[in-house]
């Protein structure tokens, strides 16, 4: 995963270094916005990489899907030995098409593995493990400025991922759902003997296709859900359309932030691993206030904190360096918050059965964001406010939208379409729910 970060973050890379030849190499002096278009093209690849690998998720399964996704980064090493502009945007371009996809599958296998109570704990990690790879990306990038050995680094390892065929598992979720028992009972086996988990294996090998849903709350599912089957939800679509407004700010404030970071006063490696570090914090807080108060309300919350954080921030001179800074850092701790548990909501709001679809269209919107987030600088040359000002506008806007979808805290995973329109109908009524989550407690109670 730290790899994977570290492959994510080349735009901020093409700040940090361009002054290290990349920009007489390829021809762009006094051509900055084909530096900045760099960045774009990439998050145009990542977009295009949600959509396909969320149906290719719920198809094929999520660990295959997150292997072939990562495995295919090492396309970008092509990168350092072309010596064309445009050769160079198609090999990005290619390069992110397939890798952005490893994210909505790692992440929901995640999810999907964890209990209720655990499922925002899961988003921590996954997200800690990304600002690490962040991190370490900083480090190397102040002592490797050369871009083209940079870029070795950081695409060469992604070829042993290959050797996680060996070491993650397949969702027993996802199999119990697509029908695929005997497979789910094995990787049950295999995460019980990971995690030293006593199980009754001889209970697990006799029970029946129907108690095993039963123990891990599967619904049955006669239709095969798709597409069109969303398109004619109305909840499905409201949801996916809070989603997907938040999916796009987190991105675009976030990512926009740590582009704009080497812009501020001061060194500029410093404000970046600076910027990155005060996504930790952020986490922590995530975990306690999405644990102790819900997700919806913390996220609210959250993105109208950052949103006027972002605005008063831009409204300080640059002479106050450490205010400006101050500020920054403290709107980069919230959208960190708001990022990692906007993911866990979005697993929460949708049905197992086209998690994966509807994860890679939030995404779709995500990197939408991601790809305004590196031409953001180009505002700096009208006014250094500007930028800031847009981050937060659009944090505040996106809090409000968040009053259309309900909570999810202690909620069951749903599994169907027509669950989630029946748990809405029946949030609507004030009914209460019909089930409780038992999915993977602690291997649903040892089986």
């Amino acid at each position: 995963m730290v790899s994977l970060s570290l492959a994510s973050n080349e735009q901020i890379g093409h700040q940090l270094t361009k002054q290290c030849s990349y920009v007489l190499q390829l021809n762009l002096a006094c051509q900055p916005w084909k530096i900045n278009l760099i960045g774009t093209i990439h998050s145009t690849g990542m977009l295009v990489s949600m959509i396909v690998s969320g149906w290719m998720s719920d198809r094929f399964g999520r660990m295959p899907t997150f292997i072939f996704c990562v495995v295919c980064g090492c396309i970008g090493l092509i990168k350092t030995f072309v010596t064309s502009y445009y050769v160079y945007v198609v090999i990005e371009f290619l390069e992110a098409s397939v890798t952005g996809g490893s994210y909505a599958a790692a992440m929901v296998i995640l999810v999907e593995i964890a209990s209720a109570r655990h499922r925002l704990l899961s988003g921590v990690i996954f997200a800690y493990a990304i600002y690490l790879g962040e991190c370490l990306f900083a480090v190397i990038a102040m002592f490797v400025p050369y871009w083209k050995t940079l870029l070795r680094i950081i695409n060469g390892p992604l070829i042993f991922f290959i050797f996680y065929i060996f070491i993650i598992y397949e969702s027993p979720r996802w199999q119990i759902v697509n029908g695929k028992i005997e497979k789910a009972k094995e990787s049950i086996k295999r995460i019980a003997k990971m995690n030293k988990i006593n199980i009754d294996y001889e209970e697990l090998d006799t029970i029946t296709d129907v108690e095993l849903k039963y123990k891990f709350d599967i619904a049955e599912n006669q239709v095969k859900e798709g597409y069109s089957e969303i398109f004619k939800s109305k909840v499905i679509l409201k949801r996916l359309l809070v989603v997907g407004m938040c999916r796009f700010t987190s991105s675009f404030v976030y990512y926009g932030l740590m582009i704009n970071s080497v812009w501020l006063p001061g060194d500029k490696y410093v404000n970046f691993l600076l910027s990155t570090v005060m996504s930790f914090p952020g986490e922590i807080i995530s975990l306690y206030l999405m644990n102790k108060y819900g997700r919806k309300i913390p996220l609210m919350a959250g993105y109208f904190i950052s949103g006027t954080v972002c605005i008063i921030s831009a409204l300080v001179p640059d002479r106050f360096l450490w205010a400006k800074i101050t500020l920054f850092l403290l709107g980069k701790v919230v959208i960190s918050a708001c990022f990692t548990g906007a993911i866990t909501y979005t697993m929460e709001l949708f049905p197992t059965s086209v998690r994966g679809t509807l994860l890679g269209l939030g995404s779709f919107a995500s990197r939408l964001g991601g790809m305004l987030a590196p031409m953001s600088p180009i505002l700096n040359t009208i006014s250094t406010a500007l930028p800031f000002t847009l981050f937060g506008c659009s944090a505040i806007i996106t809090s409000l939208t968040l009053c259309l979808t309900p909570e999810t805290k202690n909620t069951p995973l749903l599994d169907t379409i027509k669950q989630v329109e029946e748990s809405d109908r029946r949030r609507k009524e004030k009914l209460p729910e019909k089930t409780v989550d038992r999915s993977m407690d602690t291997i649903s109670s040892h089986i």
